[in-house]
């Protein structure tokens, strides 16, 4: 067995365990920061993301808020620092509805972000106000407002929103949100992080070594054998793997796995509008069916879910430049807490689901129902707690840290994310919103007490 040392080693070479490495060697003046995985990097679930970010979060507190507020400020400022390579934009997320009482849900919506520092609520409810409405760029990031939108003038929604159906009521256009190149932006963390010190070891973390309750050494299996490393400062960032990685030094983390899915399709026709923001429709819905089709989904037992209610949340965005084909469709319509297992399977059915889900708020997407394009699935897991917050911080035993349970929005948090657990690695006093993503945070009988009524956890 060889051997080696190092200040700081990372199990996990996604987005979150090269954000720590970034800020860790960047920001803090480490310079031995290793970063081990088995795969190439941001190539087990980074790279399945649909790449969006938002501001846009529930309470309680204003730690998630706070928290992806960071995330994009440091967005903004890598993406003006290097010429905006990532292809950060500011267009929004768009909810949408056809329910009237569904208006006040999004007028509560915006007034408790804005309570929490998402940025002030505008209504747009036909009287003078209406012509303060500003439609977001195609691209670019700065000099948008914050906060959210809140449309209910109809003419108004036909203006800026001519392809939503026609049953539309209401809009709520959340502004601080939009989408990135997520592959881009680890490349330039990765690369910022090798050239101040960082260095990556392909390998497989086998085993950590503790000596008197705190972290002496990391164990991995490498192409060339085995090593051993010399370590003060163990980071889980091990995706999917958390929990495992996790045992590793005693670490009972509380955590599971959901497989999410989302579809890229060729938009041949144009349906999806490619100025689109990310468009939700927020209402639950029955699927688009021909009579002749449902009469024929009647006759198979296995196919008759297709014809009962699903949940509310289709949503999809255009992807690529102005002159790229690709849309994206996502809807989370059924999750199970699953063991990660690779390669990955997804429902046959997933595709026409999504897009038809799709079709009932952009009605331009019908014309596929009888030639639809060929999709291209792909996905990951979502590795969640159960009220959908993160771990950040000290993981158990002395040394250890863990960074992870970023659910679908990893690309988006580890920004943030990665600077929070790189700032008490380096001994320094974490801000206030640092307790709230605590492992230890389940020991204290108040936050039990939150979590017995929770509420929306943010998951689209």
């Amino acid at each position: 067995m060889s051997s080696r040392s190092a200040e700081v080693v990372i199990c996990g070479a996604g987005i979150a365990g090269i954000s720590t490495a970034y800020h860790l060697t960047v920001g803090k003046g480490v310079e031995e920061v290793l970063i081990i995985d088995e795969r190439p990097p941001l190539s087990l679930t980074s790279d399945k993301s649909t790449e969006c970010y938002r501001n846009w979060w529930p309470g309680p507190g204003d730690a998630m808020v706070s928290l992806m507020n960071r995330s994009i400020d440091i967005l903004e400022e890598l993406s003006g620092s290097h010429g905006n390579p990532f292809n950060l934009n500011r267009r929004g997320y768009v909810f949408a509805t056809a329910q009237a009482d569904r208006i006040e849900d999004f007028r509560a919506q915006g007034e408790e972000a804005a309570s929490h520092g998402a940025g002030p609520l505008r209504i747009h409810d036909g009287s003078e106000t209406s012509a303060t409405y500003r439609p977001a760029p195609a691209s670019g990031y700065q000099n948008q407002p914050t906060g959210s939108d809140l449309i209910t003038d109809r003419a108004l929604i036909g203006e800026h929103f001519p392809y939503l159906t026609e049953e539309t009521l209401g809009v709520l256009h959340a502004r601080r949100a939009g989408w990135f190149d997520g592959q881009q932006l680890g490349r330039l963390l990765l690369e910022q992080a090798r050239f101040n010190g960082a260095q990556l070891i392909e390998g497989r973390v086998t085993g950590v070594d503790m000596e008197g309750g705190r972290v002496e050494a990391v164990r991995v299996d490498t192409p060339d054998g085995s090593l051993r490393i010399t370590t003060r400062n163990f980071v889980n960032a091990a995706g999917p793997f958390l929990k495992e990685v996790g045992a590793f030094v005693g670490a009972d983390l509380p955590v599971f796995a959901e497989l999410h899915a989302k579809v890229a399709i060729q938009d041949r026709l144009g349906a999806f509008p490619r100025e689109a923001p990310m468009l939700i429709w927020t209402d639950p819905q029955y699927l688009p069916w021909r009579q002749e089709e449902r009469e024929a989904l009647l006759e198979d037992a296995e196919s008759q879910f297709l014809l009962e209610e699903f949940p509310q949340g289709a949503h999809g965005r255009p992807e690529g430049p102005a002159d790229s084909p690709i849309t994206l469709l996502i809807w989370t319509y059924e999750t199970q807490r699953v063991a990660p297992t690779f390669p990955l399977k997804f429902d046959p059915n997933y595709p026409e689901i999504a897009m038809r889900g799709v079709a009932t708020f952009l009605p331009a997407m019908g014309a596929y129902f009888d030639s639809p394009p060929r999709p291209i699935i792909d996905g990951g897991y979502y590795l969640k707690t159960e009220e959908n917050r993160p771990l950040i911080g000290p993981m158990g035993a002395e040394g250890a840290w863990v960074i992870g349970a970023l659910s679908g929005y990893g690309l988006m948090a580890s920004p943030a994310a990665g600077e929070l657990l790189g700032s008490q690695i380096a001994g320094e006093q974490p801000p206030e919103i640092a307790r709230w993503f605590y492992l230890d945070r389940y020991d204290d009988p108040e936050y039990q007490a939150l979590l017995a009524n929770w509420g929306r956890s943010g998951q689209l």
